[in-house]
């Protein structure tokens, strides 16, 4: 092989480290410089086939130069995961992951490998996000496979290379280019600046071509006191009048300012900085950057989803965009001034993981974050005890529940919202649609009275659409 031209040699499915440092040894008897992956083979506990813990992997292989260290076949993407997140921290070599399609089963005499292309795709995003710098497939993985998985991370890099410094921008920008102060961006940036608790509403966007409702709503609301509107980009994966066009809108129309949700899943990054760019030439200033939900989640399931980048990726892209420079670092003239924002999850059920990508998101330039809807104080209160050193404004979401069954899916459909069992039995004595909301309202009230005492801004839904009742939330 060496004879042959080869640029590269992967050591692969290696079970004993022994055995590994002997084939290291021939490789560089022949040549001393041909970069080498050494990879090794792990079970579902996340040690070698031997037993042996990565430990002891690495540390072997600390004598010998590798130019990469990974882990590869015998098991799936969730086992891959969790062995990847310990050898992140044992090594600062670039690591590669390659795990199986999943379990084989056996059917008809014959090894199937049943993990779909999705499966592998999304499980590749994340081993980028934890820190991997190669991923692709072994045992299982075909055509498809790897296609769905390039797809899923081709605009994303790894994760120790997709921190945008802000020095390494200004060097790379016209000195004449100025970029926006906080205090600049908008009246909604400048009021978290000051520290000042800001009430924002949550508007989704018709389903059909009148936005004349939803204007009505916001001008009520901007008359009452409420900050911003908070407008989501296709919530549920639902087909509706754009975010952006409805954004505008109500600016232009009411006065009152705007957050604007872009998500990750119906535009490339080519899509999304040309939307952003236009947001900006249209007057908006605050943008949240979600990654969005999947397709199937909507009454389009067939739908294809593009994703990308995730919300990190995005918030980089704005980043990038407030700075002067385009995704690729080319200038484009004056820069953009969005005051950029993250969602987060206090319930996750890996807080340790939603931890770990809320820290990316604000190296990668978020200003301000947006909780899922906070049933469980308790909960929240520990969440902020975990971030309290990020001095970051976090604006907590406040959803009144509508009755019992909304309370149901809330706990078990939704992901980290997480509803307490003496909230579930509030809901379920109420026996009437209408004692149904007011409890709901109730509950939503007093979790407003209690999350204005710590958090810095409230993001409320409007219960059925039903904006009256915001205003008895926080009166």
């Amino acid at each position: 092989m060496v004879d042959g031209g080869v640029d590269l040699i992967i050591l692969e499915t290696f079970a004993l480290v022994k055995e590994m440092i002997q084939a290291i040894r021939a490789v560089r008897e022949l040549n001393a410089e041909l970069p080498i992956v050494a990879q090794v083979t792990i079970n579902e506990s996340g040690t070698l086939l031997s037993g042996a813990p990565l430990e002891r992997f690495v540390e072997k292989l600390k004598d010998y130069p590798v130019d990469a260290i990974g882990i590869n076949c015998s098991v799936g993407p969730k086992a891959m995961l969790d062995a990847l997140e310990n050898l992140r921290s044992l090594t600062d070599l670039p690591i590669s992951v390659q795990p199986n399609a999943g379990l084989p089963q056996n059917i008809s005499g014959r090894n199937i490998y049943m993990t779909s292309p999705e499966y592998m795709a999304e499980y590749a995003k994340r081993f980028i996000q934890t820190g991997a710098a190669i991923v692709g497939g072994c045992c299982g993985t075909n055509p498809t496979h790897i296609r769905a998985m390039r797809k899923a991370v081709q605009a994303l890099q790894p994760a120790k290379k997709m921190d945008v410094k802000i020095t390494d921008l200004q060097v790379e920008k016209p000195p004449e280019i100025k970029i926006y102060e906080k205090n600049e961006k908008s009246r909604f940036s400048n009021k978290l600046l000051k520290k000042e608790f800001v009430k924002l509403v949550e508007l989704v966007s018709p389903k059909g071509v009148s936005p004349s409702k939803e204007v009505d709503k916001a001008r009520k609301l901007y008359h009452s006191g409420i900050d911003a509107i908070n407008i989501p980009d296709g919530p549920r994966a639902s087909a509706r009048m754009s975010a952006l066009a409805l954004a505008s809108i109500i600016q232009k129309e009411v006065g009152i300012e705007t957050v604007l949700h872009i998500a990750c899943r119906d535009r490339n990054v080519i899509g999304m900085q040309s939307d952003l760019l236009g947001a900006w030439a249209l007057g908006l200033r605050n943008i949240l950057a979600i990654t969005g939900d999947p397709p199937k989640l909507g009454n389009y399931p067939d739908a294809t989803a593009v994703f990308d980048v995730d919300a990190i990726g995005l918030t980089n892209i704005i980043n990038r965009l407030n700075h002067g420079l385009d995704i690729a670092g080319n200038p484009i003239g004056d820069p953009t001034g969005f005051c950029a924002g993250v969602g987060v999850n206090p319930g996750a059920i890996n807080l340790d993981e939603e931890l770990k990508r809320l820290d990316w998101k604000i190296e990668a330039g978020a200003e301000f974050m947006i909780t899922q809807p906070v049933f469980d104080i308790k909960l929240l209160e520990n969440f902020m005890k975990r971030i309290e050193h990020l001095k970051l404004p976090l604006i907590c979401g406040i959803w009144p529940l509508v009755s019992f069954r909304n309370a149901e899916f809330m706990n078990n459909e939704v992901p980290g919202a997480s509803v307490p069992q003496e909230i579930l039995e509030r809901m379920k004595k109420m026996t009437t649609k209408e004692d149904g909301f007011n409890e709901g309202v109730k509950i939503a009230r007093e979790t407003f009275e209690q999350v204005k005492t710590f958090a810095d801004g409230v993001q409320i839904s409007a219960p059925l659409g039903r904006i009256e009742a915001i205003f008895d939330m926080i009166e």
